[in-house]
């Protein structure tokens, strides 16, 4: 089966979730049909300028690391970024008409968008310059960057993602480490952002054996660092989690029932257009909904049967 977009135009083939990483985790959390359409309807969701910077912040920060310790200063920093986009942009083309309006400007109005590039460049040093206050990249030497990552559980459950860095001290104590351009959550919310942290840890204890000694999420945005230092029953409580989660998910897969969870997210939704909250219909499920199977009464007659039979 093939899936549509809300314009009509067919994208990749529609299949089964088989894997769960933390950001698909995290969607069907906030809302199961947002976890649908990205997942099993595969539908495009526009480029935003927030999530463009972030890619070209977290790969200038990858990228610092590929010169000797010496020269990973500021100025070389805040130069890496034009060539990221730039290289970005060479990848993904239409990235361009985030800064490129319509097509229709006025004469002038394409210098107000290279004004609008220059911003959002000069936002994106900002953000790579901040991180120097919070870290001394002279004094790192990660053992991985970008470090993709994939564990079967037990279950049969593949856990996977990609690691933005992980640092391994002389004493074999490790150390991940995740950026995050916006800003720290308030400490009431602090749980939901280590939940991604805590799912790289297991994935990582599946795979080495070792627990990390430590979880770290630099926040660029408000110049926060947030730590933790996970153990066993931390990360156990994370796979029972996982599992519960990946249940729910293969029910709803089986069912076609992938309900909307209306919250505080949802103005920020690609897909309102197709949500029942906002007066949308989704496309027609794309996969084969498996009918229930009869429930078997105790005595192995078909429900209901066992009762008539004791009733007579």
């Amino acid at each position: 089966m093939v899936s549509h977009s809300a314009s009509g135009a067919a994208s990749s083939p529609a299949s089964p979730p088989n894997s769960l990483s933390p950001s698909r985790a995290a969607d069907f959390m906030q809302c199961p049909l947002l976890y649908r359409f990205r997942v099993i309807d595969k539908l495009p969701e526009k480029p935003t300028a927030a999530a463009t910077r972030g890619t070209v912040v977290h790969a200038v920060l990858e990228r610092l690391f590929d010169s000797p310790a010496a020269e990973r200063s500021v100025r070389r920093a805040r130069s890496l970024v034009v060539r990221e986009w730039e290289r970005l942009l060479a990848k993904r083309p239409e990235l361009a008409e985030l800064f490129t309006g319509d097509g229709d400007a006025e004469p002038g109005e394409g210098a107000a968008d290279s004004a609008e590039l220059a911003r959002w460049l000069a936002e994106a040093e900002e953000l790579v310059e901040r991180w120097f206050s919070l870290e001394d990249p002279t004094r790192l030497e990660p053992a991985e960057r970008e470090l993709f990552v994939e564990a079967r559980l037990e279950s049969g459950l593949r856990l996977r993602g990609i690691i933005d860095r992980v640092d391994v001290a002389p004493t074999g104590e490790v150390r991940i480490v995740d950026y995050k351009t916006g800003r720290a959550p308030r400490p009431e919310y602090a749980a939901d952002a280590l939940f991604q942290m805590k799912f790289y840890a297991l994935v990582l204890w599946r795979l080495r054996g070792t627990i990390p000694r430590r979880l770290q999420l630099v926040y660029l945005g408000s110049g926060d660092v947030l730590s933790y230092d996970p153990d066993e029953a931390d990360l156990r409580g994370v796979e029972r989690k996982l599992l519960a989660l990946w249940d729910a998910i293969r029910r709803a897969t089986e069912t076609g029932d992938w309900r909307p969870r209306p919250g505080p997210l949802c103005g920020w939704c690609a897909h309102q257009a197709l949500c029942p909250e906002f007066g949308g219909t989704p496309p027609p499920y794309p996969l084969m909904i498996q009918p229930p199977l009869p429930v078997q009464a105790p005595d192995g007659l078909p429900d209901g049967a066992g009762a008539a039979s004791r009733a007579s």
